[in-house]
């Protein structure tokens, strides 16, 4: 499993290859993590190094108080992640849209068609990857257009799926 970890302005890809060992960014490291009874306090040993912290969740994010000092820390699935950030904002009300896979996969259904009228949140596609079934929503309001998938085709990452007007 793959995530994407951000503390402050930076982000950090951790991936759990077992139980015992990890790639952060692409380097391996031992690692052996455990809660202290039933406490906001965990263990880590890191390669042989020993860390101790209080781990709080808040809202979105975690809170870790390491050394005396409290990071805000946000952990998503490498794929949330993407699904998050395809559908950020950012996107005109005026423009065309384009709905671009966010991950190679395969549509299971597009409960949409050409012309249709649709509202912000409503569901475009439904795309399985990694045996995940993801909703992918509009953006804003508009009518689709230019419908360039059907359920049953098999989608690579950033291919354009349809248009929003």
């Amino acid at each position: 499993m793959r995530y994407v970890t951000t503390i402050g302005e930076r982000e950090f890809l951790v991936e759990i290859l077992d139980e015992r060992h990890i790639l952060l960014d692409g380097q391996p490291f031992e690692v052996d993590f455990e809660q202290i009874v039933d406490q906001p306090i965990y263990s880590m040993l890191l390669d042989g190094k020993s860390y101790e912290a209080y781990v709080y969740p808040a809202d979105k994010e975690w809170q870790i108080l390491l050394y005396g000092r409290s990071f805000p820390v946000l952990v998503e699935q490498e794929m949330e992640r993407r699904l998050r950030m395809a559908s950020a904002g950012g996107v005109s009300e005026k423009a065309e849209f384009h709905l671009k896979s966010p991950m190679p996969g395969l549509v299971i259904a597009v409960p949409v068609i050409e012309g249709q009228e649709v509202k912000k949140g409503d569901v475009l596609v439904v795309l399985e990857s990694m045996k995940m079934q993801n909703e992918l929503k509009a953006p804003r309001a508009g009518a689709v257009t230019r419908l360039r998938i059907k359920a049953g085709d098999s989608v690579v990452q950033h291919q354009t799926m349809l248009t929003l007007v």
